[in-house]
């Protein structure tokens, strides 16, 4: 197939080829290959994903790789083993495995006549997250890489464990991931062997929760694939992409500091989205930069990036609460390097329910907090994905069971950009607890918006490798690090500071209901102070998104999306409910119609903290006129005081036939979370 449209390049489409790998397994790719690549090689851009090329990523993949292609560049949409119509199984997240069938396809994909031996890679995520780790492995022919969405540190700073707390989105992901590497590759391109595979999958694959659960501290576990246990094996240019609503903008600023290369950082109001589709808007021209970054270091072009701010991000406006916002208002700003010395750490005491003044003498009270279990249900995601209303509603009802301390209305604006810190003199009555602190934009009306927060589960006080438990009504001094973040508090409004003993659901509770005290008189609020410039340096305005066609659709039932709290006063439980309904549409070039479905449930019953529960269900299906194959999965968490106990089932069908059946059932010590 040839891509038609306004670029520079002819390119040949190349539905599914075949990359070989040392122990004869065949990884599945997807190939968009300029013509003039016969006669003349150029460099070829790889994103390596388990994401299925043939359809999952299909329409995300035409806008991109067939832009970046048209440019220049092949371009290889490459499934991981075991995933989409590559061969093997996928059986958990980043393993060695996967990395050396990385250096093997870079290797093949360098050789090839079509490529003049300079490869980069792109990726959000899973593909963000490898690439820097194959990054860190050298392979002689990796140049550049674009890591979107993804972060240096798998323990602290993925789905798994925020702060070491455990995070409900590793339920999430996990039963995700569960359904997902169940599917077959396509009968039409792999023909007989397709049902084998199938059930291989839906045997093999396993449910990745048991493995995340079983490794609860920082160990070796999480240590691999983690690039900030050596930097300084990173030794190509790297580009970082995230944005404020992602679960993973604390990465960049940490990539920036310690990498040695040449690097830029890229952040703006978004979710979990390449920025060219960016939600809350507004998404940008992201192809074009993309590209001038791949002219530099995979064409020698001087394209000027060097020149450029190495930090770019959107300066957040104030806005009133919502969990829907489709644009966010701001501006973008740069810094030079970051560190930046244009940012000044600034602390701020606390007093009696109050935030003081920078250098004013701080209150002598000792608060306490025990916070019931709803705190957190306003909360929303701990990642967006911007496909259901997931961002935070009003914090009013969430400082309801908190501690607070509000500032004086602002004078002045106030513009922060990094990380604010809050310390805390504390203590527990209990040897396990956490401590969620959240920082809110309070306007005039009263509204408060989240603008960062952060948790910490208090035993990790001063490790994440070796937590101890606390001594009841002992204090301790605890640093507590809030998400990096840009934002302008306007004249008027006051910053609030609020500290909860719970977060649910986007942490699960400690075993039992802790009290904490706070010693106001040893505790802080440091936030990041950006100075005021009278031009911004340079401000940086984005042309609206690029990208070429995506695949012909034609849709058959509808989108519903839904996030919905209930309160049972009654029985007095409480429940979330997190739905994801894709509808069905059909991809009309090849034929195939998908349907996708995920609800999620968090409840709890009073502070009932043996009552908490998450649970989801999740709908896989795909057909072509006869064809047709369904997986429905369904998993359970619960806990006590001493285990975490975890159910998953799933069911395969062909047709009508039910084909595979199997449930897992598994208990956990907890250990100190």
């Amino acid at each position: 197939m040839r891509l038609t449209g306004s670029f520079p390049y002819r390119v040949r489409v190349t539905e599914h080829l075949w990359i070989p790998l040392p122990d004869g397994t065949r990884l599945a790719a997807r190939a968009w290959i300029p013509e003039q690549a016969a006669r003349d090689p150029l460099p070829a851009i790889v994103e390596y994903i388990p994401y299925r090329k043939r359809d999952f990523t299909r329409l995300r993949d035409d806008v991109m790789h067939a832009w970046f292609a048209g440019h220049g560049y092949v371009c290889l949409r490459v499934d991981l083993r075991g995933s989409g119509e590559s061969e093997g199984l996928l059986t958990d997240e980043y393993l060695p495995r996967e990395l050396e069938d990385g250096e093997a396809m870079l290797n093949w994909v360098a050789a090839q006549p079509w490529c003049n031996g300079r490869v980069g890679m792109i990726g959000i995520s899973w593909g963000g997250f490898n690439g820097l780790q194959l990054a860190a492995r050298q392979p002689a022919p990796l140049k550049a890489i674009i890591t979107a969405c993804s972060t240096d540190d798998r323990y602290t700073d993925d789905v798994h464990y925020m702060g070491g707390c455990l995070l409900a989105d590793n339920l999430s992901w996990a039963s995700t991931m569960y359904s997902h590497t169940a599917l077959p590759p396509d009968p039409d391109l792999v023909r007989d062997g397709w049902r084998e595979s199938w059930h291989r999958r839906m045997e093999g694959s396993g449910f990745w929760l048991e493995p995340w659960l079983e490794h609860q501290f920082r160990d070796a576990y999480w240590r691999h694939g983690s690039v900030n246990e050596h930097y300084d094996q990173v030794w190509v240019p790297v580009m970082a992409v995230s944005g404020w609503a992602d679960g993973y903008s604390n990465a960049v600023f940490r990539l920036l500091e310690h990498l040695r290369v040449p690097r830029m950082g890229l952040i703006g109001p978004w979710g979990h989205k390449y920025p060219h589709q960016g939600q809350p808007g507004p998404a940008i021209d992201f192809l074009s930069e993309a590209l001038r970054w791949w002219d530099r270091w995979l064409k020698g072009v001087e394209s000027g990036v060097e020149a450029e701010p190495m930090l770019r991000v959107w300066m957040q406006e104030s806005v009133p609460p919502t969990t829907d916002l489709k644009s966010r208002p701001g501006r973008w700003v740069g810094e030079m390097c970051w560190p930046s010395p244009q940012i000044e750490r600034t602390v701020y005491p606390f007093r009696l329910g109050r935030v003081g003044v920078p250098g004013s003498v701080a209150g002598r009270s000792k608060l306490r907090v025990q916070s019931p279990l709803s705190v957190g249900l306003f909360a929303g995601r701990w990642c967006s994905f911007t496909a259901t209303p997931d961002l935070p509603h009003d914090q009013r009802e969430e400082d309801g069971g908190a501690l607070t301390f509000d500032s004086a209305s602002l004078k002045e604006p106030l513009e922060i950009l990094g990380a604010p810190v809050v310390t805390l003199r504390i203590a527990s009555d209990r040897p396990v607890a956490m401590v969620a602190v959240r920082l809110s934009d309070v306007a005039e009306n009263e509204e408060a918006t989240r603008v960062t927060y952060g948790l910490l589960n208090l035993t990790h006080r001063d490790s994440h490798d070796h937590p101890e438990p606390l001594e009841p009504g002992s204090f301790y001094e605890v640093r507590v690090q809030l998400n990096d973040v840009a934002q302008r508090f306007p004249v008027g409004h006051r910053l609030r500071v609020s500290i909860s003993t719970s977060y649910w659901p986007v942490a699960w509770p400690a075993p039992e209901s802790p009290r904490l005290t706070v010693d106001t008189a040893a505790s802080t609020l440091e936030l990041p102070v950006r100075r005021a410039r009278e031009a911004d340096d340079p401000v940086w305005e984005s042309s609206p998104p690029q990208g070429a066609p995506e695949s012909e659709t034609t849709r058959i039932d509808p989108r519903d999306y839904g996030w919905t709290v209930t309160r049972d006063l009654a029985a007095d439980r409480s429940v979330l409910e997190v739905k994801k309904d894709e509808g069905a549409f059909r991809i009309d070039g090849i034929g195939l119609t998908m349907r996708i479905r995920t609800t999620e449930w968090y409840s709890h019953v009073a502070n009932d903290y043996g009552s908490v529960r998450g649970e989801t269900e999740s709908l896989r299906g795909l057909s072509r006129g006869e064809w047709s194959i369904v997986v429905r999965t369904r998993t359970v968490l619960t806990s006590d005081a001493g285990y975490f106990h975890l159910r998953a089932e799933m069911d395969g069908y062909e047709g009508d036939q039910r084909v595979h059946s199997h449930n897992i059932a598994r208990s956990i010590p907890r250990h100190l979370i």
